[in-house]
């Protein structure tokens, strides 16, 4: 199982480099597969969910971290798993910036949050890349966006998500033994350069 995840505040260039890689991966003749952070299979669980990501949650932190288990727990049974089966796999945000967003919305601790979540062990990145992009610049990024801006994405929350990042990524590797690495996407040898990375890792133990 080769399953890398990409995780980091909105702007830091999660998408850009997801897309780089796959492009990468066709050129390659590599089958990577892609996936997204929810599986919104339980109407109840996504219920919660929808109002933690606008920043209105409607219970407690406790309920809104079960949700979060019981989502990522039938995204691992239903979509990872059979994704996985098919060969290696990216995914755009997963455990990560779930706990970060549910410590952003409840204003707690993110290390309870990636301690339920990493319970969850079909659903565990064998990487896990963290773009470390400052937050000033994603700021700047996501005000050339035409969309309207989310919750966590004003300056504050920004720089206040990059501290619970990396507060997670240390708790992640510590409960887990998993490996995260770090890697700013400020220019565009950066995007080029975590790319290749990341493809190296997708097919370092080949496909099935």
């Amino acid at each position: 199982m080769v399953f890398l995840s990409l995780e980091g505040t909105a702007g830091a260039g999660k998408s850009t480099i997801r897309n780089k890689t796959l492009t990468a991966a066709v050129t390659a003749g590599v089958d990577v597969g892609h996936i997204g952070q929810f599986s919104w299979l339980s109407p109840p669980a996504t219920r919660t969910l929808v109002h933690v990501r606008a920043g209105t949650p409607t219970g407690t932190a406790a309920q809104s971290i079960r949700a979060a288990r019981e989502d990522l727990d039938l995204h691992a049974r239903f979509n990872l798993a059979p994704a996985l089966a098919r060969g290696p796999l990216i995914a755009d945000r997963l455990i990560l910036s779930t706990a970060c967003l549910l410590a952003l919305a409840h204003c707690q601790p993110v290390e309870p949050m990636i301690e339920t979540l990493a319970a969850a062990a079909p659903a565990l990145p064998t990487l896990t890349v963290l773009l470390t992009t400052p937050p000033h610049l994603c700021t700047q990024r996501l005000a050339l966006r035409p969309s309207r801006p989310r919750f966590g994405e004003d300056p504050a929350s920004a720089h206040q998500l990059a501290a619970l990042y990396r507060q997670a990524s240390r708790e992640w590797t510590t409960l887990t033994g998993l490996p995260v690495i770090h890697r700013p996407s400020v220019v565009e040898a950066d995007v080029e350069a975590i790319a290749r990375e990341c493809l190296n890792h997708l097919t370092a133990k080949g496909t099935p």
